[in-house]
């Protein structure tokens, strides 16, 4: 699958950036001003609060009662929710974005999720650690064992993540579902996008993270 449409970010990264993960800058960039946001496995709220600097309505849901108390603590309004069974009590186009972030990996029913992602909201924004990276292939090779990472580091046994997949996987799945990707970024060990142009393979195995900029192919373009 080619990337339909190449989006810059909407607007300069906010003052005080440092204080925030690559990939929610990344996230937050390709969402509009003033849109309305749904952040489905939001967890301690970091990137809801990164949202309301610039000028975004962004709700919640989260599967965890501690992560919930930490963003009512913060002012956010979250809700207590799992992703697997709660989306379909949200109306189909309730949000301009709903995001996924670093979640796909934890949910049972990955396929339906992202439908659901599709149907609430008018784009999708997916993030999630790609097992196809380099140094996972590097532990299952030479130590035998499964990989653990930075991005991933609880051991097999007590991992929430039930559903790993690579990058190759996810552009897969999309043209299964007939989902058009109008951006989607890779990026490196350290968070750094890597080269826009590179081949599938290339994301596939030296990006750690694939981000991607999702809407369902028969929606017409704009908002």
């Amino acid at each position: 699958m080619s990337v339909e449409q190449t989006l810059p970010f909407a607007s300069p990264a906010p003052r005080g950036a440092e204080l925030y993960r690559g990939d929610h800058l990344l996230v937050a960039g390709m969402i509009e001003r003033g849109s309305k946001v749904l952040d489905v496995g939001c967890g301690d709220g970091d990137l809801l609060q990164l949202l309301e600097t610039r000028g975004i309505d962004g709700r919640g849901i989260e599967l965890s009662r501690e992560g919930v108390n930490r963003c009512v603590g913060k002012g956010l309004a979250v809700v207590q929710g799992d992703a697997d069974t709660d989306l379909i009590n949200y109306p189909d186009d309730s949000f301009d974005y709903v995001v996924l972030s670093q979640t796909l990996q934890a949910t049972r029913q990955p396929r339906v999720v992202l439908e659901n992602l599709l149907r609430i909201g008018r784009r999708a924004i997916v993030s999630f650690p790609n097992f196809g990276f380099w140094k996972m292939r590097l532990q299952l090779l030479v130590g035998g064992h499964m990989p653990r990472t930075e991005n991933l580091p609880a051991t097999w046994y007590d991992t929430p993540n039930i559903h790993f997949c690579t990058i190759k996987d996810f552009v897969q799945l999309c043209d299964e579902i007939n989902v058009k990707m109008e951006r989607a970024v890779a990026l490196d060990l350290y968070g750094r996008p890597l080269r826009l142009n590179a081949p599938w393979w290339f994301w596939n195995m030296f990006g750690e993270q694939g981000v991607f900029l999702l809407s369902r192919a028969d929606r017409p373009s704009g908002r």
